[in-house]
């Protein structure tokens, strides 16, 4: 993929319900060098989600072709038959655009884009000040079932496991502080 000595990449993963996509939308607005890497998935398109704009909806069958195509820089099938993944068109798109990468994804998600980035990669693990919270978060949404709810409190324990092996952890406690954290990483990362 191009010469990546140039081409940065940041990385925020974190359980579902944590925050990590409102403290992205938030670094968006204040850095116009950033842009949004859009994943392409295979799953239904929620009612207030918007097609090429949240995320690439692409049909089972599509996903498994541009898997086989080698068309992703990673990709996982995270429940059976519900595929994420980072195109490589999508990476090209924004560095060509002169930009740095920017990814919300999920914890599996992230840390193969930090292997896949190596060194060009700053990886951000947001952490939620605890369970509870998160389990709160996720019922607030109201776009979870019950059965939806208690399967990502269940994956959530596995991720915060995995926090240590990102480059930064960023403790949504507040999220006045967790914007103002994320902008002073972020920034010392552009400027290096």
């Amino acid at each position: 993929m191009g010469s990546q000595l140039k081409n940065k990449a940041i990385i925020f993963s974190a359980p579902s319900g944590a925050g990590k996509t409102t403290i992205v939308h938030h670094l968006l607005e204040v850095f116009d060098e950033l842009a949004f890497s859009i994943s392409a998935c295979s799953r239904p398109r929620r009612h207030n989600e918007r097609k090429g704009k949240d995320y690439h909806f692409l049909s089972i069958e599509d996903f498994k072709n541009k898997i086989k195509n080698n068309e992703f820089v990673e990709w996982e099938e995270v429940y059976k038959n519900n595929f994420y993944g980072t195109l490589k068109s999508e990476v090209e798109r924004i560095w060509a655009e002169g930009k740095t990468v920017i990814f919300d994804v999920d914890v599996v998600g992230g840390l193969n884009l930090k292997k896949y980035f190596g060194d060009n990669a700053l990886a951000i693990f947001v952490k939620p000040p605890s369970i509870k919270s998160l389990e709160d978060r996720l019922r607030t949404r109201e776009t979870e079932t019950e059965a939806s709810i208690a399967r990502r409190l269940g994956k959530a324990e596995i991720e915060l496991e995995r926090a240590k092996e990102f480059d930064y952890i960023l403790l949504n406690d507040d999220l006045e502080t967790a914007f103002a954290e994320a902008e002073r990483v972020v920034k010392e990362f552009l400027e290096k």
